[in-house]
């Protein structure tokens, strides 16, 4: 019986699938939680620190956290980009690692550009100094902002140095809320400390009038007038810029 090509020649192709591409936007919200990145052609760029603040360590997967080490590349990207000249911050954060959420408060106060904070539902604990860290903060109007002491968990060394490191910690937190806003530093501490505010601790949940009452955020806002007012601030750099250049 003569051989046959025949089944080597009309063998049906087995489809190779394809792998998956993941569009732009697909990929920015896997990675970063927003739809936007610093090479937009907006000229202003929206950065979200929403959830816990992941700081050193890496927190359970069920938990809802902005990771600093995401953060601190978009700022730079955002500075260096000539195209960008302000960046607008939304702010949903219940706190989390301290040393994290200074390092991103430092960064966004460090900028040359315009920076605008809006705090929407809530910006507590490590929020706070995130929150006053812009040229211009808004909380908007059923938002609060929890003032507490610096907490520890896990395991603790019972030695002076302990509470000594605590203590210095806390002077930190305290001296960068009050240089960057217009609370003092007794107001601050005195609703850092308070007693009978919050269930089973100490500390207090501040309101928006009271936030702003108190000097800790500029005025009671949204989204709409946290981009006039950012609008605002980069026309008045641009005048500075033309009428005598660069200033600092």
């Amino acid at each position: 019986m003569p051989k046959s090509n025949q089944s080597e020649a009309e063998a049906p192709d087995i489809p190779v699938q394809e792998e998956k591409q993941l569009s732009p936007v697909t990929e920015s919200i896997q990675q970063f939680g927003q739809t936007q990145s610093p090479a937009s052609e907006s000229n202003i760029f929206c950065m979200t620190i929403i959830g816990q603040v992941e700081g050193h360590l890496i927190l359970p997967p069920q938990n809802k956290t902005t990771k600093y080490e995401h953060i601190i590349p978009q700022l730079v990207a955002a500075e260096q980009n000539p195209k960008i000249e302000g960046i607008l911050i939304i702010l949903n954060t219940v706190g989390g690692d301290v040393e994290a959420g200074l390092a991103i408060a430092e960064m966004i106060a460090s900028l040359s550009k315009p920076t605008v904070t809006v705090v929407i539902g809530g910006g507590h604990s490590i929020g706070v100094p995130i929150a006053v860290a812009s040229t211009y903060s808004l909380i908007a109007g059923s938002a609060t902002m929890t003032i507490h002491p610096i907490r520890m968990n896990g395991l603790v060394i019972g030695v002076p140095q302990t509470f000594e490191y605590m203590e210095k910690m806390q002077e930190r937190v305290v001296r960068f809320v009050t240089s960057h806003s217009n609370i003092s530093e007794d107001m601050f501490k005195e609703l850092m400390f308070k007693t009978g505010e919050l269930n089973r601790d100490i500390g207090t949940a501040v309101g928006s009038a009271d936030a702003v009452k108190y000097g800790l955020m500029d005025a009671v806002g949204g989204i709409g007038q946290a981009i006039a007012q950012l609008n605002k601030l980069m026309g008045d750099k641009r005048q500075s810029m033309q009428a005598g250049g660069y200033t600092q």
